[in-house]
């Protein structure tokens, strides 16, 4: 396949993911999701999973979430954001009229996506705010400050591949309703972080030395007054919602229910070479 040709066929596919048919099949489930909630007929977080714009099939779980919570028209913060087009928030943002914040370290995909929702018909007379920033816990508030997050923001999501959990711990100028952040599973049902270390770059010493096991994380949720009620079909990516928010729809589930994928099997292989390394136990 020719460049010439690679590019028309991903031009082809981006306006295909916003296309009037999908934003109107979007907002139909939206509305479908109101009614059998209003109904007590309540799918299972776990079945409403498909990919838009998101690595895995977050989109629609994320979608079910904001319709439990009645949020159609939201904000969001994404850190370590990329281009912001590959994203868990860029569905919201280019179907759904969500304004937000991406937020990422490398200035090529600042600029890349910059130009992408600048140019984008859905988001060009207001497109989502970029800013160019590495994050570490030292400076991630006055980031989001700068920003002018709102404190309330519906969705914040963190993909930084290193210090998530160490960044989401020191945050406390906002309290977002809904959280996903990138756990280790590598790491299996063990309860450990890897030292915050302010100068990591991913890949670091080793590529699978950093971040934070599923259960760590839901340990520092729950210390942060949220409760885990899922993640991608890997269990790596867990959302988290605040608590007393969507209590009897959205229920809080336990780390082995979210860990059941085979692949993490295969995944856990990884963790032999570095077991013996340091790590904090939370």
């Amino acid at each position: 396949m020719s460049r010439f040709e690679y590019s028309f066929l991903t031009t082809l596919q981006q306006h295909a993911k916003t296309s009037p048919e999908t934003k109107a099949a979007q907002r139909l489930l939206y509305h479908s999701y109101r009614s059998l909630i209003a109904t007590g007929n309540i799918p299972a977080l776990h079945e409403t999973g498909y990919r838009v714009f998101s690595q895995f099939e977050e989109d629609g779980k994320l979608l079910f979430i904001f319709a439990a919570l009645g949020v159609a028209t939201g904000t969001f913060v994404d850190i370590g954001a990329a281009d912001g087009i590959n994203s868990n928030c860029a569905n919201l943002a280019l179907n759904f009229n969500w304004c937000g914040v991406f937020i990422e370290g490398d200035a090529a995909r600042v600029q890349r996506g910059e130009a992408f929702y600048r140019q984008h018909p859905d988001t060009w007379a207001y497109p989502p705010k970029f800013v160019h920033a590495v994050i570490t816990r030292e400076n991630i508030n006055d980031i989001l400050k700068a920003t002018h997050v709102p404190q309330d923001v519906d969705l914040m999501s963190i993909d930084i591949d290193g210090n998530d959990y160490w960044v989401w711990d020191a945050i406390d100028c906002i309290t977002p309703k809904v959280v996903i952040i990138e756990t280790h599973v590598e790491f299996g049902r063990r309860s450990i972080v890897v030292p915050y270390d302010k100068n990591y770059v991913y890949p670091g010493k080793h590529p699978d030395y950093h971040g934070a096991s599923p259960a760590a994380m839901v340990k520092l949720a729950n210390k942060k007054g949220y409760r885990l009620v899922g993640a991608n079909d890997y269990g790596f990516n867990t959302i988290y919602v605040r608590k007393g928010l969507g209590e009897q729809i959205l229920p809080e589930v336990s780390v082995e229910s979210v860990l059941t994928h085979p692949r993490n099997l295969d995944r856990a292989a990884l963790f032999e070479p570095i077991k013996d390394w340091e790590y904090i136990e939370v």
